[in-house]
C-alpha cells in the first residue's frame, strides 16, 4: 500500500489510523531518512491508541514505554545497538512476543531477532513534489485499513 501526504497532520492522521486498527503484538518497523516525519507518523499512532503524553524519539534509551493507551506502546530506536546482545539485556522478547503493540526505528540493524510477519513503514520525501510531501509505503498490512 502507497500513501501520499502533503502536510504533517495527513501523516499524523495516517499514523492515527493504523493506531486506532493495530491488534496486540504487532510489530511496526520505520525507516527513512533524518526529517522525514517518522516523529510526526509515531505520534498519531501513539494517538490512535489513546496515549495522550507527549511522544519523541528514543535515541538515547533503546526503548520507550507507553502504557496508557487500550494497548500498551512500545517506542524503539536502534540506531545506537552496538551490538544484538543489548537488545537481549533490554528484554526484547518480552515486548516482541507480547500483548503491546511494537514501532522500531532503524530496525534493519537488528533484523535477525525480528519475527517474520511484521508490518514495515518507509517514509520518503520527494522536494520535487513539495517540501511536504511524503510517500510512505507500508507493506504486511493488507486489508486491515482502508485508504
Amino acid at each position: 500500500m502507497i500513501i501520499e501526504t502533503c502536510s504533517d497532520k495527513e501523516t499524523f492522521a495516517l499514523g492515527e489510523k493504523l493506531g486506532k486498527a493495530a491488534k496486540p503484538g504487532q510489530i511496526y518497523t520505520l525507516t527513512g531518512d533524518l526529517g522525514v516525519g517518522k516523529t510526526v507518523f509515531t505520534q498519531g499512532v501513539a494517538k490512535g491508541l489513546g496515549i495522550e503524553e507527549p511522544i519523541s524519539s528514543p535515541t538515547f534509551t533503546i526503548v520507550q514505554e507507553y502504557l496508557e493507551g487500550h494497548l500498551p506502546f512500545y517506542h524503539f530506536d536502534v540506531y545506537r545497538i552496538g551490538d544484538i546482545e543489548e537488545m537481549e539485556e533490554i528484554g526484547y522478547d518480552d515486548y516482541f512476543f507480547g500483548q503491546g503493540v511494537c514501532m522500531i526505528e532503524w530496525a534493519n540493524l537488528i533484523e535477525e531477532l525480528l519475527p517474520d510477519h511484521i508490518i514495515q513503514v518507509t517514509i520518503e520525501k520527494d522536494l520535487e513534489k513539495g517540501f511536504d510531501y511524503r510517500r510512505i509505503t507500508i507493506t504486511g498490512l493488507e486489508g486491515m485499513i482502508k485508504e
